[in-house]
């Protein structure tokens, strides 16, 4: 694919997300890679914009220069974050927040802590991501081992089969201890993203290591 229409598709993709203000943010293309740069109002948003890159067909890396500029009605000291925070944890019914821990420094919030399945961590992440005030987050929630299925690697096989959205045929899974290892090909990055997600389901599974490599 032509490094201007790559360009052209990421820049049609920004504009089709509705959760996403295109017009100050920069694309260029390198081969098959894009960079972002520019400026949003949100770390929500600039999550977003990443991922919009990521779904477009023949994108095989994302390099991630935006800054964040939280608009001055917006912005929010560190005391008032980490109480919004403590309140989404609360009330959120899908985490076990008693096992995590959240540091704010200057709009910028570390997760720390262990939970028993990988969506905890990724949906502590995820509600952290839309407050107000929020400059990055670093994610270093750790999986607690679990007992693992000796027939982890088939169960995984079987659940990627099961993927509409995914064509499991070139994915190799295998197991280290209690990390599973993706090897093969996909078509997009999104994929990956699929493939990986299926993996962190499986009980047991403390890591998933990630090898696959991008064939529009």
């Amino acid at each position: 694919m032509a490094i201007n229409q790559l360009q052209s598709d990421v820049q049609q993709e920004l504009k089709w997300d509705p959760e996403v203000d295109a017009r100050k943010i920069g694309v260029t293309a390198e081969e098959s890679a894009i960079t972002l740069s520019g400026y949003v109002p949100s770390y929500h948003e600039k999550t977003r914009a990443v991922a919009a890159a990521e779904r477009v067909y023949g994108v095989k890396a994302v390099a991630d220069e935006l800054e964040v500029r939280v608009h001055v009605t917006h912005v929010k000291n560190d005391s008032d974050i980490a109480v919004s925070i403590a309140h989404v944890f609360e009330w959120n019914s899908t985490l076990s927040h008693e096992n995590i821990k959240a540091t704010v420094s200057h709009g910028n919030v570390t997760l720390t802590g262990e939970v028993t399945w990988n969506y905890e961590s990724d949906e502590a992440e995820r509600v952290i991501n839309r407050l107000l005030g929020v400059q990055s987050v670093v994610n270093r929630i750790t999986v607690k081992p679990r007992v693992m299925a000796t027939t982890v690697e088939k169960q995984i096989t079987n659940a990627l089969a099961r993927r509409a959205a995914l064509d499991a045929r070139q994915i190799h899974v295998s197991r280290r201890g209690t990390k599973v290892v993706l090897t093969g090909h996909v078509h997009s990055l999104e994929e990956a993203r699929i493939a990986k997600g299926a993996a962190w389901s499986a009980p047991g599974v403390t890591d998933v290591e990630d090898h696959l490599v991008v064939q529009p």
